[in-house]
């Protein structure tokens, strides 16, 4: 699956989904690791973060949430661009839907108690990818902080 994945994002041209049956999950998940390792440090406070993001998003136990996320650290990894992860969401996830895929994102950014320039610049790129201004990603963001 994370081949196929992999081989799909990598395509040029139209832009693609995530796999059948994915329902964006992994892309999702993949973009939440890369927030992560933005920073040269993935904590394990963000990847717990993630884990119950991904758990109560796609209403997953604790170990199939904690799976999914190690598939997209491999998927990451290997992936060349945030673009391709953004341009699977947007093909999955209505507009109006992704203001709070955003502050989820902000969550993850935020899990550590630090924010970084490498982070609050990739989120600004993921935000934008993700059709999600500026204004309502900073929005996002004050919810994310007082969510914790």
């Amino acid at each position: 699956m994370i081949g196929r994945l992999i081989a799909a994002l990598g395509r040029a041209g139209a832009p693609q989904a995530a796999p059948p049956g994915d329902g964006g999950r992994l892309a999702l998940a993949a973009l939440m690791v890369r927030l992560a390792r933005a920073d040269q440090r993935y904590t394990a406070e963000e990847a717990g973060m993630i884990d119950a993001l991904l758990a109560t998003r796609f209403g997953l136990g604790p170990e199939e949430a904690a799976r999914l996320r190690a598939e997209a650290e491999r998927l990451e990894a290997g992936a060349p661009d945030t673009v391709r992860f953004t341009r699977a969401i947007r093909e999955l996830v209505p507009h109006e839907a992704r203001f709070a895929l955003v502050e989820d994102l902000w969550r993850v950014v935020l899990a550590d108690g630090r924010r970084d320039a490498e982070e609050d610049g990739l989120m600004r790129l993921a935000a934008n990818l993700l059709g999600v201004p500026d204004r309502d990603s900073a929005i996002a963001r004050r919810n994310a902080a007082r969510r914790g």
